[in-house]
């Protein structure tokens, strides 16, 4: 793939890969909520619309942050998963979802959940990485 950034500034680079507003959604349900089916995705709280969620899907999988494969139940079905690219984001979103929790009282984060932000991290980074690869 050719890259077409804005600039070579690390953070510039981020954002032009999943700095739009359901990149990290789509990311957060595949990595943390296990999702793996485009309905899945559709029935997420937020709202996504059929065409948008196509065209991230495209986007995230040109990028390499998700695989896109033929279901091992149902060959007409397709699932997607994560790749190492995508699950080195988890810090980061457990960094945001830290942040989030801390200066929006209205989040869904529990008192348990920032409890154990608080307390470790990374006992929740790997939890999340480790539930992923159960699967």
């Amino acid at each position: 793939m050719e890259n077409k950034f804005r600039s070579r500034c690390p953070i510039t680079y981020a954002l032009d890969v999943f700095g739009d507003k359901w990149s990290l959604i789509i990311l957060r349900d595949i990595v943390i909520r296990g999702k793996s089916h485009y309905q899945e995705f559709l029935g997420a709280e937020e709202g996504i619309s059929t065409n948008i969620l196509a065209d991230r899907l495209s986007k995230l999988q040109s990028h390499g942050l998700i695989k896109k494969s033929k279901s091992p139940i149902n060959n007409k079905q397709i699932v997607y998963s994560s790749t190492e690219k995508s699950r080195d984001l988890v810090p980061m979103m457990v960094e945001i979802i830290s942040w989030s929790a801390k200066y929006d009282n209205n989040t869904g984060v529990s008192q348990a959940m920032k409890t154990k932000i608080c307390e470790n991290k990374q006992s929740l980074i790997d939890d999340i990485l480790s539930n992923y690869y159960k699967k």
